[in-house]
């Protein structure tokens, strides 16, 4: 699903039966084979071989994400991502990067509200490097206050350069603010800035030693590997690593029942282009009671799933009063996650006026249902979606890491296709019925 500019869903799943030596293999639909394992120490290993280049991508999630930042210490998760670049005993800061780069490699790394995660793609006679570089700074970071407090001012000021001077940004976080009244989600992933001013290399020692752990990580490589390599080549490296105990508990206050909506305006000169954005507070993967997180998926792409969606056809075709509708949902979350509708304005129409129309699109849905051919359309995409993404090596390590790092199984991701498939156009309706008639919270981008 598409968003507007400015906005993003919140956001783009090795199972083993016991923590030592328990290995499992099987392929999906696609035909995608998966084989997991977990060390002595906890450390879970999912491998996707991928043999049509000699290309791996190595990956380490950990289970901790900004949801997981300590009450006024909001942006230490992100905040000690971009230290993980600074060296540890071993290796001097900037050692590891120069090796990816020497190599022909590439590596990033990013902060969700669910996870971080650490990745290269190289060469994969390179594969043992990685292992080894990223196993030593799970352990052996090195901060000093000459290393943090500069590093404190970088993302201050990627905080300026990405909301702070951005309207549809501001927007954004206001929105998720005023959704999220009491769960960590409304929180920016980033921090406040008034909270990040105040980070220092202790906050970030202590969020370092609880969740940069073996048994709180998972290894995910894709790529031209033997899955029997891929474990040796872990257990010389992560598997050296000692166990420090139970994983740590992600203890999180949950969003009550919304009982009110709001509306939430940012009216700024720099604004060229009005929109709106509405969003409700629905399940996930994870906090559904029955399907319901497959059929807000579907009902995502038949409502704003492109140009042959519901409210680009009646918004923007049929009735003129908006250049643009789509809508939104992610529901790979730990909590409970967000439905989202947006629509740009036509010429002179107002975005109070735009609003009604939304609404009266979503109404006619849910009164009227789905179509066998609305209904076919979107299960085709989504299923075509998910055999695409078996192409890409990043993308299969994407979707693994991210699913297990809340809690799913490898069953959940293979079998997410015949879930979809399952869902009929009852169920749709039903999930349109029951979550958007709910309280939501509205945005408006206005200009100044």
């Amino acid at each position: 699903m598409t968003n507007p500019p400015g906005f993003s869903t919140p956001l783009p799943s090795s199972t083993a039966s016991g923590k030592h030596a328990a290995t499992t293999g099987g392929a999906s639909k696609g035909g995608t084979e998966v084989i997991t394992h977990t060390l002595a120490n906890g450390l879970e290993i999912v491998v996707i071989p991928d043999r049509r280049v000699p290309v791996v991508t190595h990956m380490v999630w950990y289970r901790n994400g900004s949801g997981d930042d300590p009450a006024r210490k909001s942006g230490i998760a992100h905040f000690l991502e971009h230290l993980m670049f600074k060296g540890t005993k071993k290796h001097p800061i900037g050692e590891f990067s120069n090796v990816v780069a020497s190599l022909g490699g590439q590596e990033n790394a990013f902060t969700s509200y669910d996870y971080t995660a650490y990745y290269q793609r190289i060469a994969k006679e390179h594969l043992g490097t990685m292992m080894g570089y990223e196993a030593d700074r799970m352990t052996g970071l090195v901060l000093e206050d000459s290393v943090v407090d500069p590093e404190r001012l970088v993302v201050l000021e990627e905080r300026r350069m990405r909301t702070d001077t951005d309207p549809a940004a501001q927007l954004s976080e206001a929105v998720a603010a005023a959704l999220y009244t009491h769960n960590p989600y409304g929180t920016p992933i980033i921090g406040w800035q008034h909270e990040i001013e105040t980070l220092d290399r202790h906050d970030a020692l202590a969020y370092y030693k609880r969740f940069y752990t073996p048994e709180n990580a998972i290894l995910v490589v894709a790529g031209d590997v033997e899955a029997a390599d891929v474990i040796a080549l872990a257990d010389s490296t992560y598997g050296q690593i000692p166990a420090r105990g139970e994983r740590p508990v992600r203890e999180r206050p949950q969003e009550p029942p919304a009982v009110a909506t709001k509306r939430v305006t940012v009216a700024d000169a720099r604004v060229e282009q009005p929109y709106l954005l509405r969003a409700w507070v629905v399940p996930s993967a994870r906090t559904q009671t029955d399907n319901e997180a497959y059929a807000l998926e579907l009902l995502a792409e038949i409502l704003g799933g492109g140009q042959t969606s519901l409210l680009y056809r009646h918004l923007v075709l049929d009735q003129g009063v908006a250049v643009g509708a789509g809508a939104g949902y992610h529901g790979t979350m730990l909590d409970a996650s967000r439905f989202d509708v947006y629509a740009v304005p036509g010429q002179g129409v107002t975005i109070e006026a735009l609003d009604e129309a939304v609404g009266k699109v979503i109404t006619r849905l849910i009164e009227e249902g789905v179509t066998p051919g609305e209904l076919e359309r979107a299960r085709t995409r989504f299923i075509a979606e998910m055999i695409y993404a078996q192409d890409s090596q990043v993308h299969m390590a994407h979707i693994y890491g991210s699913a297990l790092a809340i809690g799913e199984t490898i069953e959940d991701v293979q079998q997410w296709t015949q879930r979809i498939e399952a869902i009929d156009a009852k169920a749709i309706q039903e999930a349109a019925r029951q979550f958007l008639t709910r309280p939501y919270t509205a945005g408006y981008l206005l200009p100044a």
